[in-house]
C-alpha cells in the first residue's frame, strides 16, 4: 500500500516539475458525510472540512491538485478529526468541469473519548474519486467519496474497519 502511494506521491511530483503554466490557489469547504465500512455497522454522520489547496497546470485539460483539509469524521456515536491530505489528479472533459481521481493519505488530531483514540490508528490512507465544476471567476463546486483503504481498528478484535464518506463542497481559486 505504501510503495503504491509513493509511486502515485512521484509521478504527481514528476508532473508538477512539469507545470506549464504556473499555480493557483485556493480554498475550500463543505459537508462530509460519513460512515465506517468493513464489519462496522454504524449510523452515518455529518461533519464538515475546510481547507486549502493548490492546482498544478499540466496541461490545458490535465491538472494536480494536492489539498490540506481539516476533516471531522466518523459515525454518529464515533467522532475523529483528521488532517487529511489529498493529491487528486484533475482531467478536464468540458470547459471547468472536471474529474477527479487520487490517493489521500490522513493523520488522525482527535477522537471523540480516549477509549476511540486508543483503538483508531493514527493514520489513513483512501482513494478520493469525484468531480468539480469551476466557474470563470474561480469559484468552484465539487463532489468526492472517499473510499477507506486501511483497516483502522487498533485493537485484537479482528474486526476490519475503514472510513468511508462524501463530501460536497465550494471553494474559491485565487
Amino acid at each position: 500500500m505504501k510503495k503504491i502511494f509513493l509511486t502515485v506521491v512521484a509521478v504527481c511530483a514528476f508532473g508538477l516539475a512539469n507545470a506549464q503554466e504556473g499555480i493557483k490557489f485556493g480554498v475550500k469547504a463543505g459537508l462530509n458525510f460519513t460512515n465506517f465500512g468493513g464489519d462496522s455497522d454504524g449510523n452515518g454522520k455529518t461533519g464538515f472540512y475546510v481547507g486549502g489547496l493548490a492546482d498544478f497546470t499540466v496541461t490545458d485539460k490535465f491538472h494536480v491538485q494536492p489539498e490540506l483539509l481539516y476533516s471531522n469524521e466518523g459515525a454518529e456515536d464515533a467522532k475523529l478529526d483528521y488532517i487529511r491530505i489529498p493529491i487528486m489528479a484533475k482531467y478536464y472533459v468540458y470547459q471547468g468541469l472536471s474529474i477527479q481521481a487520487g490517493p489521500e493519505i490522513a493523520f488522525k488530531i482527535a477522537a471523540e473519548n480516549d477509549f476511540l483514540d486508543e483503538s483508531t490508528k493514527s493514520i489513513d490512507f483512501a482513494l478520493g474519486i469525484g468531480a468539480g465544476y469551476e466557474l470563470p471567476n474561480g469559484l468552484f463546486f465539487d463532489l468526492r467519496y472517499n473510499a477507506g483503504l486501511t483497516n483502522i481498528n487498533d485493537t485484537d478484535t479482528g474486526f476490519d474497519v475503514n472510513n468511508t464518506g462524501f463530501q460536497i463542497g465550494a471553494g474559491y481559486r485565487f
